[in-house]
């Protein structure tokens, strides 16, 4: 092989070598990028809801007609707790096969079963499309039903 032919290949293969690092570190940041815009925009709901769920005031102005003040405030630090698991999984700290474990521990209270029974349907209709929630959303609603058929059989 002649000098200049080896010379042109190993440029050539450092070349190479660096557009694909130089792909996989922009596919990393933008990862990250979303991870961030997720967890602040995540922040901002759950920073919603605990105004909502502590201020009378302010839940009586968006509560459902057919339901009371206190109650709508209830369901509303469930869907808070619902969120912080939901948040934890997007973000990859529920390890694989964990999910279902939590969120029986979830649909254990009372509150969070009648939270997953008003708005779990709405829940499922915000997760269409996005493969993860959708996930997430089965196995809450996995657990709420395993949970509630269980409740009868323990009173």
């Amino acid at each position: 092989m002649k000098l200049t032919t080896a010379v042109l290949t190993a440029g050539a293969a450092v070349s190479l070598t660096t557009a694909v690092a130089g792909v996989a570190r922009l596919r990393q940041d933008a990862r990250h990028q979303a991870e961030r815009n997720e967890a602040v925009v995540a922040r901002n709901q759950l920073a919603w809801l605990e105004q909502m769920s502590t201020n009378p005031d302010l839940a009586k102005l968006w509560a459902p007609e057919d339901m009371g003040v206190d109650e709508y405030m209830q369901l509303l630090k469930a869907n808070q707790l619902i969120c912080s698991l939901s948040l934890r999984d997007r973000l990859g700290f529920v390890r694989d096969g964990h999910l279902p474990f939590f969120a029986s521990m979830v649909m254990s209270s009372d509150v969070c079963r009648r939270y997953w029974s008003r708005f779990g349907d709405l829940r499922a209709r915000e997760a269409e499309g996005d493969e993860r929630a959708e996930h997430f959303t089965r196995v809450l609603d996995q657990a709420a039903k395993n949970n509630s058929q269980a409740q009868p059989a323990a009173a």
